[in-house]
């Protein structure tokens, strides 16, 4: 039987440099196009140098509504989508656009787990100065995130709550090009961005979806129309897709709690879950709950009754954890304290530098391919609008060898004579 013509079900032969200079210039690319391209980045007829050139492409000139909603199919297209019918009540899932200090994940989706919710959830790794979902679990000692698609389904109808990689068959065009843009400087492009989030979203099959998106020095997104742009992206391709989808755009100016690293993190995610954590933390954490219709009156019951944290215990040794894991985390062995240079009142923190200071320090990867350090990160004593004498402890550097970061950190601080005005966490709540 003859091929059908170019443009009735049979797309006209790829040319990679021509849809990248056609990008470049600034053209419409056709859903075709989209298309094509992955398809044969996921063949090798594409190489990675030239995904990486038309991810540059669109990071400078942009994706129209359409291109995005392309590019999103095209990224699912590239493997399976996960059935969660089976699984009983609403099926949740959440995603953030990345932050300093931003433990939500370990601690909302166990909570929302108690409150009744079947959360199944995919995650990703750390990208430049923000952590991952995944290395902060993985710094729990025996935890696995390799889940096998039916171990996975089988833990979310058991105990309600399982987070894992998104696996080598689930959006794998989506899985080579987030390393891809980590190690290019292009991950903060709006669109690559919104089809990069909700094709993981819809291929993972969830109900509701909650989308946390930051604003700030220590965010991709720094300012709040680029947020709400974002956010705008994200929740048309969520409602086209049949899905329901909220998001809140939350401050990243400074880090979000006190701890910042990968156990560090999830030792304040466990304080968090026992009732005894970071105001601001538990506050984002109890907004985001709120989006996919959770109740705060029983939230704060289920974080002082302890059957959140249950929720996460339970996850942990599903996945492999050993017995008394979350008391057991790994510290690194330099603990210096950074002293206050002068007496008065925290004025700002910079995100993004305590970020590049911990990613420094081992935390975090310059290249895709390094390995990250489990125990290393910063404790902040002191945030915005916090009171300090001169020579008290602002923050406490945990590291391998003496003296690291230090300077980073300080540097970090700005202290001046006044308190500063406060900064609202939650700056918009978007829901269509």
């Amino acid at each position: 039987m003859p091929e059908p013509p170019a443009g009735r079900g049979r797309p006209a032969k790829l040319d990679p440099v021509d849809v990248i200079r056609r990008k470049r210039d600034g053209e419409r690319l056709t859903d075709a196009d989209i298309a094509a391209f992955i398809a044969a980045y996921m063949d090798g007829a594409v190489a990675d140098e030239q995904a990486a050139a038309l991810c540059m492409a669109v990071f400078f000139r942009g994706m129209d509504d359409g291109e995005t909603a392309a590019l999103t199919k095209a990224l699912i297209a590239s493997g399976r989508t996960a059935d969660l019918a089976a699984i009983p009540g609403t099926k949740v899932d959440k995603h953030s656009t990345g932050g300093v200090g931003d433990k939500t994940s370990l601690v909302l989706l166990p909570l929302l787990a108690a409150a009744g919710f079947s959360v199944a959830k995919l995650s990703g790794r750390g990208l430049g100065h923000t952590g991952g979902t995944l290395d902060k679990l993985e710094s729990i000692p025996g935890v696995r995130v390799d889940l096998p698609p039916a171990r996975f389904l089988d833990q979310v109808r058991r105990i309600g709550i399982a987070i894992a990689g998104q696996g080598p068959d689930l959006v794998p065009a989506d899985g080579r090009l987030y390393a891809l843009r980590d190690v290019t400087a292009t991950i903060e492009s709006p669109a690559l961005i919104a089809a990069s989030v909700m094709s993981k979203k819809i291929a993972g099959g969830a109900d509701a979806i909650v989308l946390d998106v930051k604003v700030g020095s220590g965010a991709f997104m720094k300012e709040v129309a680029q947020a709400r742009d974002l956010a705008r992206r994200m929740l048309a391709i969520g409602r086209s897709a049949g899905r329901r989808v909220a998001a809140v755009l939350s401050d990243m100016s400074q880090p979000l709690g006190h701890a910042v690293g990968n156990a560090v993190e999830v030792a304040e995610a466990v304080a968090t879950l026992r009732g005894d954590g970071p105001p601001d933390l538990a506050e984002l954490c109890l907004t985001l709950a709120e989006q996919v219709g959770a109740d705060r009156a029983r939230l704060r019951e289920l974080l002082r009754s302890g059957a959140a944290l249950d929720r996460l215990t339970a996850m942990v040794e599903a996945q492999g954890g050993e017995p008394g894991a979350l008391d057991r985390l790994p510290r690194a062995p330099v603990q210096v304290e950074v002293a206050a240079p002068a007496s008065g009142f925290v004025t700002g923190v910079d995100a993004l530098a305590i970020g590049r200071a911990v990613a420094d320090l081992g935390a975090g990867r310059r290249r895709k391919e390094d390995p990250v350090d489990p125990a290393v990160g910063v404790i902040l004593h002191r945030k915005r609008g916090d009171a300090v004498r001169a020579g008290e402890p602002l923050a406490t550097v945990l590291a391998r060898r003496d003296g690291e970061g230090v300077a980073a950190v300080r540097a970090a601080y700005e202290i001046g004579a006044a308190p500063p005005a406060p900064l609202p966490l939650v700056l918009e709540v978007l829901t269509g």
